[in-house]
């Protein structure tokens, strides 16, 4: 459905995307995280044709892009970030103009725009002038345009940004219902929602691709993290040397302290012998427990992974 090989774009001596490649198939929904400046926005305005890459292909429903744009283009719905939007028109009088850009024909365009509407639960807005809306509303107006041609893949930059608990339950159920029928990228800042809807994720970070990977298969083997007043120089030898640990690495410091992540077959068994180690030498252990292996915990892995290169 989707085909991105070695794909990159500068801007003079910037290098915002470099050589990333994935490939997304029909019904999926996958989740696109990073860091601000991590290349995320690059790579959708790029997707949706409206950057062009300094380099690589993109591939839409077997469509080149650089070949094919406006009929690639046809089978996208996007909402970027900040989706541009006219104050002074009624939220009926924006669909049927976005309609009328996305090409459905006087036949077509009534019955699309009502099932937009009742799909974002925008009905006691149809008639509102956009300029009146709420940031929640207006989101929802975002949306609305995006799924008006009912497109084969759809790219959501920030879709629940601005709605209220209840709208972000709605929109959940939305995109799922979505998937039915098309493929989704979605970009967000909130992990929540990534781990809520999503199958798999992409992470960018420093405009390449840190990681590709379902979210039922996140993870390593958990790591025990351990908490000192110790230099790595004098703490990294004493716990590489106990039994049952394997690599350790220094991951940061922070209020005069030091955190270790020490590789374990069994964090069960190694923590009393960690803590008798530390004991005995009469170093105060100020942290002992198992690294998380949720999502939050995977981007902060993958985002510090140059900083644990860095100390290796």
């Amino acid at each position: 459905m989707i085909e991105v090989r070695q794909l990159s774009r500068r801007y003079g001596e910037l290098k915002a995307v470099q050589d990333v490649s994935f490939r997304i198939g029909t019904g999926e929904i996958v989740g696109l995280l990073g860091h601000n400046g991590a290349g995320k926005t690059t790579i959708m305005k790029m997707l949706t044709g409206y950057l062009e890459p300094s380099a690589g292909s993109i591939q839409i429903d077997g469509l080149d892009i650089a070949e094919q744009r406006r009929e690639a283009q046809r089978r996208i719905g996007y909402l970027p970030e900040n989706c541009p939007l006219y104050p002074e028109m009624t939220v009926l009088d924006y669909l049927d103009f976005q309609a009328s850009l996305q090409g459905l024909g006087p036949d077509r365009r009534s019955a699309a725009i009502r099932r937009a509407v009742e799909r974002t639960e925008l009905g006691a807005k149809a008639t509102a002038s956009i300029g009146t809306l709420s940031r929640g509303y207006r989101q929802r107006v975002g949306v609305a345009q995006a799924i008006l041609h009912e497109p084969r893949i759809l790219i959501l930059d920030e879709p629940t940004n601005g709605l209220d608990p209840s709208q972000i339950q709605h929109m959940r159920g939305l995109v799922r219902e979505l998937s039915a029928e098309a493929t989704l990228i979605i970009s967000t800042h909130v992990l929540q929602e990534v781990e809520a809807v999503c199958g798999r994720v992409l992470i960018m970070r420093g405009g390449r691709l840190a990681l590709d990977s379902r979210l039922d298969a996140i993870g390593r083997q958990p790591r025990l993290l351990v908490s000192l007043d110790r230099e790595p120089t004098e703490a990294e030898p004493v716990l590489s040397g106990l039994a049952g640990i394997g690599a350790v690495r220094f991951l940061d410091r922070d209020a005069g302290l030091n955190r270790f992540a020490l590789e374990t077959s069994d964090i069960r068994a190694s923590s009393p012998i960690v803590a008798q180690a530390v004991g005995e030498r009469g170093w105060p252990l100020y942290g002992l427990e198992a690294e998380r292996q949720d999502l939050e915990a995977l981007f902060g892995a993958v985002t510090l992974e140059r900083k644990e290169v860095a100390h290796g």
